[in-house]
């Protein structure tokens, strides 16, 4: 699924927090789940937010890293958002497995 956009009506700053994020754990092939909250200052462009629910139901099957992966969600917002990977930030929080939580940003 690809991201789509819409015309900035004017906006400064946005934010998205989705809790419907999972990916599988690399080795283990077991389910991850994940909060993620993604930031951006549009210019010209705003994330449609039903296209990002699409965007982020992909990675149900894909062995990653947390790490990689909001490298990875960073990286395709900017691209369509038409803008620098600096100026979207992604904080992905892996809910809590084995009693340990990991929280990464990109």
């Amino acid at each position: 699924m690809e991201l789509e956009t819409f015309p900035n009506p004017g906006v400064t700053f946005v934010e998205m927090t989705s809790d419907e994020l999972t990916a599988l754990g690399p080795g283990n092939a077991q389910p991850d789940l994940y909060v993620a909250h993604i930031e951006y200052e549009p210019t010209t462009l705003c994330l449609e937010s039903k296209s990002l629910k699409f965007y982020l139901g992909r990675f149900r099957n894909q062995e990653v890293f947390c790490e990689a992966l909001a490298v990875e969600i960073r990286d395709d917002v900017a691209a369509a958002l038409e803008l620098e990977a600096a100026a979207v930030t992604v904080t992905l929080t892996q809910k809590s497995r084995g009693g340990i939580t990991i929280t990464a940003t990109a």
